[in-house]
């Protein structure tokens, strides 16, 4: 085995024992030397790979989740990203509400916020190029960050059960909003510049 694949191995082991601690403990109770006796390593080791169990829980994120979905084409395959991510968000939902309980909502939210918005920014540029359409880095930015906040307080409320839709619902609403929205703020920005007039305010 080499060390690649044995730092692998022991992270994935830690990454285990986090959330099997998280199924009886607050985040803020549960210790570096907990999770160390659970995988029969020193702190020296976990150390060696994380530097704090934050660091950890979001490593454990990117690889069960945002590594996975980064794999989707999310411009042709955007129902089957949106599922994945809502059956990984429903298989957890003790994990994310441990964390939540421990970070809040506004801090969970930035802890997903970087790769969100990779994945969005990600769609949104593949999105202008299948279109053949010009659109300033600028406006992608912005563009990006509207629909990742969006994603991530959504994805949020609904594990917190404050969407009182059934996960059809909500997915075939996520999905409606995606679809199109998305390509028409495009083509409007590249062909206009700015927002058709609504009717009713001509």
């Amino acid at each position: 085995m080499t060390n690649e694949e044995l730092s692998r191995k022991t992270k994935k082991s830690l990454a285990a024992a986090l959330k099997k601690a998280m199924e009886t403990k607050k985040l803020s109770k549960i210790t570096v030397s907990d999770l160390t006796a659970e995988c029969n390593v020193n702190r020296k080791t976990f150390y060696y790979h994380f530097t704090d169990i934050y660091a950890l829980l979001k490593w454990m994120f990117e690889e069960e989740a945002i590594e996975v979905v980064k794999q989707f084409d999310m411009v042709v395959n955007t129902e089957e990203a949106i599922r994945f991510i809502m059956d990984y968000v429903e298989e957890n939902k003790h994990i994310i509400n441990c964390a939540y309980d421990s970070m809040g909502n506004e801090e969970l939210k930035r802890f997903f916020y970087t790769d969100l918005y990779g994945i969005i920014w990600n769609t949104i540029v593949t999105g202008a190029q299948m279109y053949n359409l010009m659109i300033d880095e600028q406006f992608t930015d912005f563009l990006a960050n509207f629909y990742t906040e969006g994603c991530a307080g959504m994805l949020i409320n609904w594990v917190k059960n404050k969407i009182t839709q059934d996960r059809e619902t909500v997915l075939q609403n996520m999905l409606l909003i995606s679809r199109v929205s998305i390509p028409e703020i495009l083509k409007v920005k590249a062909t206009q510049g700015s927002l058709p007039e609504i009717c009713g305010n001509a």
